[in-house]
């Protein structure tokens, strides 16, 4: 397998983040080079252009770092020394330095200086590396958001937090074990060299070189074969996830069918899958060491024997087959960090490839260059022979044309799959047209930026999916600088003021995952209310009342004819009650307009509208009689006519 990189841009609105960095870089397959590839693109986080304080952390930490290594070396002569001043041999050094005590002080005091600036050097580089995180992680949440609906649509969410989660932590091993660890450890391997060819010989370094080149070998041949094995541990976790998540999604869809026993047997299905992979993985990790151990052991053996032959031979003294053996075990402590080294990198690729291919899907909805806010929006709309389709063999809207005078309120009405909502969707800008234009004010969507498209319009969708925090959160979340008298107003406008003050806490009361905790009709107003603070002047309202009750209904139309008032309206609507005072009604029909006009001039023509309005009366009416007979039934009381309708509960 190939190493795995991929140039993550530097995130492009930083400045909301807390920071800002330099432009933009180009985002390349995590296929297209190797480890040193991913570092320098690394980079520019590690090293910020415009983050002086950071750049002189980096400096403090390379400092601190030289120093740990250079008394890491010096450290196995104390121990040497102090070898030969017990066994009277003469180490030719100061007086007050020969004593065998002052001797072991020294090389203790040396390790534990080497320790304290390697931990300097780890503070130092804290920060750093937690930026270089924070930065690609705020990245890749901001392009997520840049993806198009239809990526959404389709996407796995328990499965892409697991992706981020570990991609995030893939890019900190990377950077830490790299950074910190990886270039000093060759700094130290060449500075050893020296110190063995200087004391030994060259012989001794040809052993060293042998057994570091084997040691390296095998590591990478075992690393390669392990990182298939984690590749199938990760799909199995996100797979797992991801069924978790979607079952705790559905809690009560499970209960409603009593199938918790098959969610829980497909969660193990995915767990057993894990378990088989982490198995292999930690297998694997034994054989890797137990090999290593033996590249060492075979090499340690060769240069102590040499040095005993020595010593025998009296070219060397005890201190030196001391030396020998402490500059071995001091090489082998990054030699083993080495393979951890390797072990790390290649895995944190391996955990950062999805978040880079995550990077990679292309924004399917960009701004044109050079693209400026929407003018001044006074709210006309306009379809001009607007044509589009998710698949080209399946068109959804063939030549739409209406437009919505500013002010005014026109209704899209029409069977289920019509296109109705497609409508408002590119109206949102969520996708773009694939012939014809919509316009807003003679401007075309296309042709201005999409932020300010989504600010001129406010949406009251038919399924309100509310944030797990406060009522007022949710409120303001239409004008997050809305002030807490702004949220009150805007709560009375949509007629939940007086419900939310009952609550125990208020608007500090919480409404639950989705808004769970709340009732339909009450999530509604909250949603009516975060548009009033939002006060757009063009409003969309997608079958806003199509999943509440007829009762309910009333109730809240109420509310939303007040926020559509001096307001372009655009009604999407299943319920035609909810649309006869409009200006104009719409009827579509196969993605085509079939019937328009007012509600008295659609009936009049006795057409789709007439006939949809008929059935909806009747629906309406068998509703009716079904809501007076449980009335009467809780009186005691079942009138003739009722009971074919209404059989009360024995």
């Amino acid at each position: 397998m190939t190493d795995k990189q991929a140039t993550s841009p530097q995130a492009s609105a930083d400045a909301a983040a807390g920071s800002q960095t330099s432009k933009p870089q180009k985002v390349v397959s995590a296929d297209e080079g190797s480890t040193l590839s991913t570092l320098s693109n690394l980079w520019p986080y590690i090293w910020p252009s415009d983050r002086p304080d950071l750049k002189r952390r980096v400096l403090l930490a390379v400092f601190a770092l030289i120093i740990a290594k250079f008394i890491t070396v010096l450290s196995p002569y104390f121990f040497a020394w102090a070898t030969d001043a017990l066994t009277g041999v003469d180490v030719g050094l100061p007086g007050f330095l020969v004593a065998p005590v002052m001797l072991v002080l020294a090389y203790n005091a040396a390790r534990v200086l080497a320790v304290a600036f390697n931990q300097l050097r780890d503070a130092l580089f804290a920060r750093v590396g937690q930026h270089a995180v924070r930065q690609l992680a705020i990245m890749t949440f901001r392009h997520l958001h840049q993806l198009s609906l239809r990526y959404h649509l389709a996407r796995r969410t328990g499965g892409l937090s697991r992706v981020i989660e570990r991609g995030v932590k893939g890019i900190e091993s990377i950077v830490r074990f790299t950074i910190l660890n990886g270039v000093p450890t060759v700094f130290e391997f060449a500075i050893m060299a020296a110190v063995i060819w200087y004391q030994f010989g060259f012989f001794y370094v040809v052993i060293v070189a042998v057994m570091i080149a084997a040691y390296v070998w095998f590591t990478i041949k075992c690393s390669n074969w392990r990182i298939g094995i984690r590749r199938e541990m990760n799909e199995s976790d996100t797979d797992a996830n991801s069924k978790a998540i979607d079952s705790l999604l559905n809690f009560e869809t499970v209960k409603y069918f009593g199938n918790e026993n098959m969610e829980a047997e497909r969660f193990d299905v995915s767990m057993a899958k894990y378990e088989k992979a982490a198995t292999k993985t930690w297998t694997s990790l034994a054989w890797l060491n137990l090999g290593q151990a033996i590249i060492l052991g075979f090499g340690m053996a060769a240069c102590m024997a040499l040095s005993a032959q020595a010593v025998l031979s009296g070219e060397q003294n005890i201190g030196d087959f001391v030396l020998i053996n402490a500059l071995l075990m001091q090489i082998s402590i990054p030699l083993n960090f080495i393979g951890f080294l390797y072990r790390e990198i290649r895995q944190g690729l391996a955990d950062i490839e999805s978040m880079f291919d995550l990077l990679l899907v292309p924004a399917e909805i960009k701004d044109k260059e050079g693209a400026e806010p929407i003018k001044a929006v006074a709210g006309k709309i306009s379809f001009k022979d607007v044509r589009f389709h998710y698949d080209a063999d399946r068109p959804i809207l063939k030549g739409i044309d209406f437009e919505v005078p500013a002010g005014k309120t026109i209704a899209i009405v029409g069977p289920s799959g019509a296109g109705k909502s497609t409508i408002s969707r590119l109206l949102f800008r969520f996708y773009d047209v694939t012939g014809g234009a919509v316009e807003i004010d003679g401007q075309d969507v296309r042709d201005v930026t999409q932020a300010s498209v989504r600010r001129a319009i406010g949406m009251v969708p038919q399924d309100t999916v509310l944030f797990n925090d406060t009522i007022a959160y949710n409120i303001r979340y239409g004008r997050p600088d809305a002030s807490e008298e702004d949220v009150r107003e805007a709560a009375r406008m949509a007629q939940i003021h007086d419900f939310i003050e009952r609550l125990p806490q208020g608007y500090a009361s919480e409404v639950g995952e989705r808004g769970l905790k709340l009732s339909g009709g009450e999530k509604q107003r909250v949603a009516i209310a975060r548009t009033i603070l939002k006060s757009p002047p063009i409003l969309i309202l997608d079958e806003a009342t199509s999943a509440l009750d007829t009762h309910t209904e009333r109730e809240i139309q109420s509310s939303l004819d007040q926020v559509a008032r001096n307001r372009t309206t655009l009604v999407i609507a299943h319920r035609l009650s909810t649309v006869v005072n409009a200006d104009q009604i719409i009827v579509l029909e196969a993605g085509e307009i079939a019937e328009r006009g007012t509600h008295n001039e659609l009936l009049e023509l006795n057409g789709l509208y007439a006939s949809m309005w008929a059935r909806q009366r009747e629906a309406d009416e068998a509703e009716e009689r079904l809501r007076a007979a449980r009335e009467n039934d809780e009186l005691g009381i079942v009138t003739r006519g009722q009971t074919a309708d209404y059989i009360p509960a024995k």
